[in-house]
């Protein structure tokens, strides 16, 4: 994992296409690497969450390309290594999975559902709302609270239509995504067991994703 490390702070430093043209070899090299860390994730996940086995690793992993076409910011490449995993797809699921970021100091591991579309946005509130005893059960479980702390993302001002303005549990519904994230540091990937630690943390993520996927289902019809 020192090799990621090492490789991605020199892409810092030297975002442009004539270095990496250069290092292209590691990168690559890198790259088949990282398409194995994501099988053993995918085998361990697949373990309590049965929809995630025989999912396609490469699938999962985001390219290094960035899309400079409509950006201010014209730096051709991702300073990260990045694959999410869903049973319902690879890294372009609309499905609640389990992410992994690899980049020096903004390592994480995350879970959940990502800017959806406002269709299912609402849909999820009203599930959320319809049912919330059982999702702050999930979400401030002891041990999921300990590792990923509250959701995260962009909030609303004020409670969306739809709603009683009045509602205790008016905060969980002016957000526009139901994410939680644990930052990891460099030397968690130092250990040689970090693979199965990241696979316990995203066990504690499968009855929230659980939760948000009925939803999602539900509004695409595959439920």
């Amino acid at each position: 994992m020192k090799a990621f490390f090492k490789f991605l702070k020199e892409l810092q430093a030297n975002n442009n296409r004539e270095w990496f043209k250069a290092n292209k070899p590691r990168y690559d090299a890198l790259y088949r690497d990282f398409v194995e860390i994501v099988r053993q994730l995918i085998a361990g996940i697949a373990t309590f969450d049965p929809e995630v086995a025989g999912l396609d690793a490469k699938s999962c992993i985001y390219r290094i390309y960035r899309d400079i076409r409509f950006s201010p910011d014209k730096t051709p490449y991702k300073t990260h290594f990045g694959a999410y995993m869903t049973g319902y797809g690879g890294r372009t699921s609309p499905y609640g999975g389990y992410y992994l970021h690899i980049e020096p100091g903004n390592s994480l591991v995350s879970g959940g559902v990502w800017c959806p579309e406002p269709a299912v946005l609402k849909r999820l509130r009203h599930d959320i709302y319809d049912n919330v005893e059982e999702f702050t059960a999930i979400i401030e479980d002891k041990k999921f609270r300990k590792v990923y702390g509250e959701l995260e993302g962009e909030v609303l001002k004020r409670v969306p239509d739809g709603f009683p303005k009045d509602s205790p549990c008016g905060d969980l519904l002016r957000h526009k995504n139901f994410v939680v994230s644990a930052m990891k540091p460099e030397q968690f990937f130092c250990s040689k067991d970090w693979i199965d630690e990241a696979v316990e943390d995203f066990r504690l993520l499968y009855p929230f994703n659980r939760f948000l996927n009925y939803t999602v289902g539900e509004f695409l019809g595959k439920v």
